[in-house]
């Protein structure tokens, strides 16, 4: 067994030692001298959080698979173990091998969330590699960004030698293969990555320069290299029942916030959901093949030891098979006494017949996720639900036995009146008087409990909202405050619990979602002064980030407050996440004019996805007709 990094002395002083000794089942141990490239994949929070990431497990498992590479793990250390390596000079290490991180040939880290930005900042700084791409020597590892924050890298840009946009299971093994071919002729690291410029779906950000308009605007990105292309298109998997798959995923010694085994049914969906920027990025819809989907159930049981299996979908109801899988997965897990955890369901009646069989334990809550209170304002945002689709629902959950439902909604959605706010809380009252009307007082052995949450919108890139406004932290407290008397002036306020975020947080978000360049200067500066785990409460300090923005004069409502107009030029317009800006245009168009848009099963909205020719796209469409959002009730 490899010796471990961190001294006996050491790894009793901190909490949860176990994040950092490796060698968990399922991890991969290779001789050094066996391969001829190492690298690390990385996820900028804690391990907990980092071992419940898919995405992390499919490319572990990829990489592992080719005799040539070596790929290993790391994560951030907690601020126990952050200050301990800073004290004693300790270099960050990877959890396999027990070594440096700065001596590996790649550091590919994933961007999940804009709040963990800080974190990227922490790992390089304790790995003793140079914060910015253009102080690197060739001596230094490659620094690779993916994930959904990728598509608008721009605000961490000077931090990363390149950006793979896409999905990972396609042209990493062309992006090895270029590295060895540079390895064995020597050559810089400049003439490496302009060799990674020429593969589609890489971005090199130092091969781009960027001019301003007067008013701060973008007046266009330009390569500055030949081999930077003008637009980077992304990478896609086309045939998803095929691509691989880990059927042997690391099992960790700690409890980690997803701990069981993870299926993932189909990438992509079909609903345009207009603030949903998973929902543009993926598409198509492609689905994998129920035989294939049986035969990972089954092996990755017997090869991890969990007691529980969970579907891995934006909208696991819209899978085609899913009765057949459903009823596969409840013979096996009965038989081998495994939970099944189904999220993204419709709550429709063969879900909750379905959540009857697999619940082991008492009825839990029950999950609608109305995004809006009125009908207007679900039209807005493409919702596809109704509100009698809503108490439909509920009512049959009730008939079901449950007697907790969680509505999750959002304050500061684009066109939102006082009424739309207003609306959440009679739609939770509804929700509980449809309770006492549909279960007899002799027949209900637990109270009603209605909870209600909302946080506040957050405009994406590559959504149809990307044009519009966020709200100010003011209106964010103010609109939170309408929210909670709405909900206290219904007849059934007592059963009903309001929860809803904090607004500063969310404030930055928005300037991490659609920043440019400018605003790099600004995360460094706060990191500079002690800023990382941003997206935990407890480590969050917003002191830091006011004087950071102070010092930088970084303009909040140049990112944030400020609508767009029609024909600005985005930080990520350089990039294609395969639905076209028209497409985007045209729904932010309908959006105002509260007209709601067919699924991708219904009919073809034109969105640019067919170019891939793949998935949903070259399915037969449904042809049933659509709701006039302007006639709904």
């Amino acid at each position: 067994m490899q010796d471990l990094f961190l001294s006996d002395e050491i790894l009793m002083q901190i909490s949860k030692p176990e994040r950092y000794i490796g060698h968990e089942i399922n991890s991969v141990v290779k001789r050094p001298e066996s391969v001829d490239i190492r690298m690390a994949m990385c996820f900028p929070d804690v391990y907990e959080i980092g071992m419940s990431h898919l995405g992390i497990q499919i490319l572990y498992d990829m990489f592992n698979s080719y005799e040539d590479v070596w790929c290993e793990r790391v994560y951030s250390p907690w601020p126990d173990l952050d200050a301990v390596m800073r004290r004693e000079h300790i270099p960050l290490f990877s959890l396999e091998s027990q070594e440096p991180v700065k001596y590996l040939d790649f550091l590919a880290i994933t961007l999940q969330y804009e709040m963990c930005y800080t974190n990227i900042l922490q790992i390089l700084d304790l790995a003793e590699i140079p914060l910015r791409a253009v102080d690197r020597s060739d001596n230094d590892p490659i620094i690779v960004g993916g994930g959904p924050c990728s598509y608008n890298p721009e605000p961490i840009a000077e931090f990363f030698d390149f950006f793979y946009i896409g999905e990972g299971e396609t042209s990493y093994r062309e992006i090895l293969d270029l590295y060895k071919e540079h390895k064995a002729n020597g050559g810089s690291r400049i003439d490496f990555l302009k060799k990674v410029a020429t593969v589609p779906g890489m971005y090199v950000p130092q091969f781009y320069d960027v001019t301003y308009h007067e008013d701060g605007t973008i007046k266009a990105y330009t390569p500055n290299v030949p081999e930077a292309p003008a637009m980077v298109p992304k990478c896609i998997v086309k045939n998803f029942d095929e691509v691989t798959y880990p059927t042997k995923p690391v099992v960790p010694y700690i409890r980690a916030t997803q701990d069981r085994v993870v299926l993932e049914i189909q990438r992509g969906c079909i609903r345009g959901c207009r603030f949903c920027q998973a929902g543009q990025l993926y598409r198509p819809v492609r689905e994998k093949n129920v035989e294939t989907l049986k035969k990972y159930a089954k092996e990755m049981l017997e090869n991890t030891g969990y007691e529980e299996i969970t579907l891995s979908s934006l909208s696991s109801s819209d899978y085609s098979d899913l009765p057949e899988l459903v009823n596969y997965l409840i013979d096996i897990c009965n038989e081998k006494h495994v939970n099944i955890s189904l999220p993204s369901l419709r709550i429709d009646s063969f879900s909750l017949d379905v959540m009857s069989k697999v619940q082991d334990i008492k009825k839990s809550s029950l999950t609608f996720a109305p995004e809006a209170g009125s009908q207007r304002m679900r039209n807005v945002i493409n919702k596809g639900l109704t509100k009698e689709d809503i108490l439909r629902g509920a009512k049959m959950a009730f008939e079901g036995g449950w007697t907790r439902v969680k509505l999750y909604f959002m304050l500061g959605l684009p066109t939102e009146t006082e009424e739309d706010m207003l609306a959440i809380g009679e739609l939770a009252n509804e929700i509980a008087g449809l309770f006492f009307d549909t279960i007899p007082k002799e027949q209900r052995r637990e109270k009603i409990q209605i909870v209600v949450s909302t946080s506040f919108f957050v405009p994406k890139p590559f959504t149809p909202f990307q044009w519009a406004p966020m709200i100010t932290e003011q209106e964010c407290i103010d609109r939170a405050h309408v929210t909670l008397s709405g909900i206290h002036s219904q007849l059934n306020q007592k059963r009903i619990k309001y929860n809803w975020h904090e607004p500063d947080v969310s404030v930055l978000e928005g300037i991490f979602a659609r920043g440019d360049r400018r605003v790099a200067k600004t995360i460094l500066k706060a990191y500079e002064k002690g800023a990382i785990f941003d997206a935990w409460t407890e480590y969050f300090d917003r002191s830091k980030w006011e004087e950071a923005i102070r010092e930088t004069g970084l303009d909040i409502a140049f990112y944030t407050s400020r609508k767009r107009a029609d024909d600005e030029i985005f930080p990520w317009d350089h990039l294609n996440c395969g639905v076209s800006k028209e497409f985007l245009l045209r729904e932010w168009h309908r959006a105002q004019e509260e007209t709601v848009s067919p699924n991708c099963r219904q009919s073809c909205n034109g969105c640019g996805a067919m170019q891939y020719q793949c998935g949903v796209c070259v399915e037969p469409h449904t042809g049933e007709a659509v709701h006039d959002g302007s006639k709904m009730e």
